[in-house]
């Protein structure tokens, strides 16, 4: 009789474990969509064909996103994924020259240990800020070639900090349809 408890126990400790922080799903045979809890961060987004890389970043996403969807693959492939949060104060140093289309952004650098520098743009009639471009640590100047509807947008520079890494997820895309 003191199995059926200990059983019972188990299972009910089994069905209470949490759910997994980071994950990959297959939403057709060949569109992955990870998601991840809201951190308050903005994430960087990046796949590899092999555990050990090369990885290439997807996107950068701005904070309170949680979820990215990565569509159109090659079918019965491997895909790894890794997330990695950033942060990083606005700086309120930032210029801005356009010539004809393209606007070069100058800053100063106040940050001695920023991984680089995320210039974000917010468009005419959008909501938040979106990442657009990374430069190095200890870079002062990029310069972006505006599309058609961004003479309006708004532009701010934020130093860039990485937290640490979320742990790899993989999936094999399916056959294709």
């Amino acid at each position: 009789m003191r199995v059926k408890p200990l059983l019972l126990v188990a299972l009910l400790v089994a069905g209470c474990s949490p759910a997994p922080a980071f994950t990959a799903s297959l939403t057709s045979p060949t569109d992955v969509v990870l998601s991840w809890p809201d951190d308050g961060a903005g994430h960087r987004v990046e796949y590899a064909n092999d555990p050990a890389g090369p990885w290439t970043t997807l996107r950068f996403l701005p904070a309170h996103t949680t979820s990215y969807h990565h569509p159109d693959l090659i079918p019965e492939t491997p895909f790894y994924y890794r997330v990695q949060p950033f942060t990083g104060p606005v700086s309120t140093d930032l210029k801005a020259v356009t010539s004809g289309d393209t606007v070069t952004f100058t800053w100063a650098d106040h940050s001695p240990d920023e991984a680089g520098f995320l210039l974000e743009v917010r468009r005419p009639g959008a909501p938040d800020f979106d990442p657009v471009e990374v430069t190095g640590p200890d870079e002062t100047t990029c310069a972006l070639s505006l599309l058609p509807g961004e003479e309006r947008s708004a532009y701010r520079l934020r130093a860039l900090h990485y937290g640490p890494l979320f742990p790899v997820v993989h999936r094999t895309t399916g056959k294709e349809r």
